[in-house]
């Protein structure tokens, strides 16, 4: 699991993240309630769009931004994918 809050990896035993200090039994929490994909409502950067999909697919938020950019300069794709998205991807409750 990865935290949310920094991106750093989290141990599935451990009780908070070792780099920031965030409580990682409510992550487990909050991932297991949100069983489709939402763009939440704290810790977003612009639209929500990547910490969404990260939080659905348990994936780093920080590395997955930079594909997303990636995609964005090398492709153009991403920006259009990301539009379609944040249209698309209901707000978490």
């Amino acid at each position: 699991m990865y935290c949310n809050v920094c991106g750093s990896a989290i141990p599935e035993n451990a009780p908070l993240c070792s780099h920031c200090g965030v409580n990682a039994e409510e992550l487990r929490k909050a991932r297991r309630a949100t069983s489709n994909w939402a763009r939440p409502q704290l810790g977003r950067r612009i639209g929500g769009v990547c910490m969404g999909i990260g939080r659905h697919f348990d994936l780093n938020v920080t590395i997955l931004r930079i594909v997303w950019v990636l995609l964005f300069l090398f492709y153009g794709i991403g920006g259009i994918l990301y539009l379609a998205l944040w249209a698309l991807m209901p707000n978490e409750a």
